[in-house]
């Protein structure tokens, strides 16, 4: 184990006191000197590490191509990840085709005479990748989690929320929008393209009309509806048609789950009252959209200046290697996930998680047992649920089969087309299948960790598992402010205002009695109030929703919460009364300057606006300082005393698990 020092203590500001701002104390150095990337539009710990595991993987992926042009004899998987890159790296093709690539789909769109053929040909494109006006897949059914159901979810908009096509302050930006959308027609050769996007700027505006904002989406109780077929017809007779030039079989049909019923029923009427050429343009709009990254730079170009530098203030299109290197990932994620992980990932790391994530459930364990506001009936059903969840770390240990894909080393849109059609026949398996527990939903390469209420997992990829979350060689409370207080977030999921409704077997049920779930919502009334109340400094006219973040907020509250509580436990089982003293930085110290090391994030002001309209995280300044305000051990750290900007009353402070 290594006494030295957190990075993020190399960047302390002293400036600035850690009881008036945590976030910038600990961070003030880097803010110094840490500039955004001119191709992203946020920068911090995270998107480090992504830049890392990009680069890790772009040298396999060049290894691959190596392989592949040396005329050895390779396997397939190489063949695959040289022939997918390959064909997006040569530019000389791609250029000479220009729209040629996807000129058939755009041609079948003028053959389209009625609402019937529109639906069949929407379809079928929507087999290839191509977006349309619903979305589906293979989910575990809330009411029988050992079994997958076929799930529609809505979809069919081109901006970031529905909230763009009805709020004044979005105004400008779809008037950008539709002269977006006439070059983009414009290039795909369509005629009087002015018109046609304004009539999808219409469409658009009315089918959002119909969607559910983020918070009802997040609603698990108002967003499973067990449908039988018949029911779901009844609700949009023309949605057979769709299904049909999916070339879905009805065998699927016996019973599906519909996120939000009111949008489905509403789509119908929309088919029916909107003129048809507007859906044809609709539909024409999501072919060039769905291949405008991997057709000609015309097309490259017109994306990039829309969705990432009007919307997110992005000054630079990305290298075409990170974009290769993407587009590959997207392909065959787990064929580079398993060669990432052979070079990237020791074994002794993920021993020692499978150790931390004991701990922080021994913790909350512990925890769930004392709680004041939990009645005894109640507290015995969650530590029957803690009992139950399956942590995963690093990798599968199954590996997704890639091989029926059949790619081409000169084609970049069929190769597109064909991982697309083989992630949506795989959907379709895991109907016939039933749930596979083994299954992960990330790819080991990804830097992020995710909790499936449905299963009841939580899983770390082995990316994540790195500095500044984690090293093996790190010292124990720097370790359990950053990776085990990711861990207790995945954990706090199980148990936030949505997963909270799941049962351990990851069933959609109450197992709280009415007096306690009254409790917790008193508590987590509070928490939306606090966060309510923020505005982040890159977006200052733009408040924090409460309600979209409030389960990532429960998550971090109570991740960090109980990863203070593990550090504790772990300190007590190596026989460490108190932790040792590093350079005058005692080890609560450096449990909590290494959470604020982790929310380090530089943002452009664009992107803050998408973020805090539309992500249910909190911005990183208050995922760094809003959680510790709650926290007694945090002030005790520190020594807090009121008028301190970190100081919260006692009385004022949320603490739930």
């Amino acid at each position: 184990m290594t006494t030295e020092l957190p990075d993020v203590l190399k960047y302390r500001d002293d400036a600035i006191r850690p009881q008036d701002d945590l976030y910038r104390h600990s961070n003030g150095k880097w803010f110094e000197t840490a500039t955004i990337p001119s191709d992203q539009g946020i920068y911090g710990s995270f998107m480090e590490l992504r830049d890392e595991a990009e680069a890790a993987v772009h040298a396999i992926i060049e290894d691959a191509v190596a392989a592949h042009q040396s005329g050895a004899e390779i396997d397939g998987a190489t063949r695959r990840i040289a022939h997918l890159y390959g064909s997006f790296m040569n530019e000389q093709i791609i250029e000479e085709r220009g729209a040629a690539p996807v000129a058939s789909y755009l041609e079948a769109i003028t053959q389209v005479q009625d609402v019937q053929g529109l639906l069949e040909l929407s379809g079928s494109f929507y087999r290839k990748g191509i977006s349309g006006f619903v979305d589906i897949g293979a989910m575990s059914d809330a009411g029988d989690p050992d079994r997958n159901l076929l799930t529609f979810l809505q979809a069919g908009l081109g901006l970031p929320d529905e909230s763009y096509y009805r709020e004044e302050q979005f105004a400008q930006t779809v008037a950008d929008y539709r002269e977006h959308l006439a070059r983009l027609l414009g290039l795909g050769g369509i005629e009087n393209a002015e018109s046609a996007a304004e009539s999808v700027v219409q469409l658009e505006t009315a089918i959002a009309s119909h969607h559910w904002d983020r918070v009802k989406v997040r609603d698990a109780q108002a967003r499973y509806n067990l449908l039988t077929g018949e029911d779901l017809f009844g609700l949009m007779p023309g949605l057979r048609a769709w299904l049909d030039g999916a070339g879905i079989d009805q065998k699927y049909f016996g019973e599906v789950v519909v996120w939000q019923p009111s949008y489905i029923e509403a789509l119908s009427g929309l088919l029916a009252e909107q003129p048809l050429q507007a859906w044809k343009n609709w539909l024409t709009v999501q072919v060039l959209r769905s291949f405008a990254p991997y057709l000609s730079s015309a097309f490259v170009n017109e994306n990039f200046a829309f969705y990432s530098a009007k919307l997110g203030g992005v000054e630079k299109l990305k290298d075409r290697w990170k974009r290769g290197v993407a587009f590959t990932e997207g392909a065959v994620g787990e064929d580079l996930g398993q060669l990432y992980v052979a070079r990237n990932f020791p074994p002794e790391a993920k021993t020692a998680m499978d150790a931390l994530v004991q701990r922080l459930i021994e913790a909350y364990r512990i925890s769930i047992s004392n709680l004041p506001w939990m009645g005894a009936d109640t507290v015995q059903k969650a530590l029957d649920k803690l009992s139950k969840f399956r942590p995963k770390i690093g990798y599968p240990d199954q590996w997704i089969d890639y091989s029926s894909i059949q790619t081409d080393e000169l084609d970049v849109i069929a190769n597109r087309a064909a991982a697309n059609e083989f992630e949506f026949k795989r959907e379709l398996k895991k109907i016939d299948d039933g749930v596979d527990r083994e299954l992960w939903f990330m790819y080991p390469q990804t830097v992020n960790a995710y909790y499936h209420p449905l299963l009841n997992e939580i899983a770390f990829p082995a990316a994540i598992l790195r500095l500044p979350f984690f090293d093996v060689d790190r010292d124990i409370a720097s370790n359990f402010g950053a990776i085990g207080a990711v861990i207790g977030h995945e954990i706090g999921h199980g148990f936030d205002d949505q997963g909270s409704q799941y049962d351990g077997s990851g069933q959609l049920t109450n197992w709280w009695t009415d007096e306690d779930r009254a409790a917790f919502e008193k508590l987590t009334g509070k928490l939306v109030d606090q966060y309510n109340a923020l505005s982040p400094t890159e977006a200052p006219d733009h408040q924090v929703n409460g309600a979209l973040t409030l389960g990532e907020n429960i998550g971090d509250l109570g991740g960090l919460g109980i990863a203070y509580k593990a550090y504790k436990l772990e300190l007590a089982a190596n026989g460490i009364v108190e932790d040792e003293v590093i350079d005058g930085v005692t080890g609560d110290q450096r449990f909590f300057y290494s959470w604020a090391e982790c929310w380090r994030t530089l943002i452009r002001p664009e992107t803050a606006v998408i973020r805090v309209t539309t992500d249910p995280h909190a911005p990183g300044e208050f995922r760094c300082n809003q959680v510790p305000k709650n926290l007694d051990a945090f002030h005790k750290a520190f020594e807090t005393k009121p008028g301190d900007g970190m100081w919260l009353d006692p009385e004022d402070r949320v603490v739930i698990w």
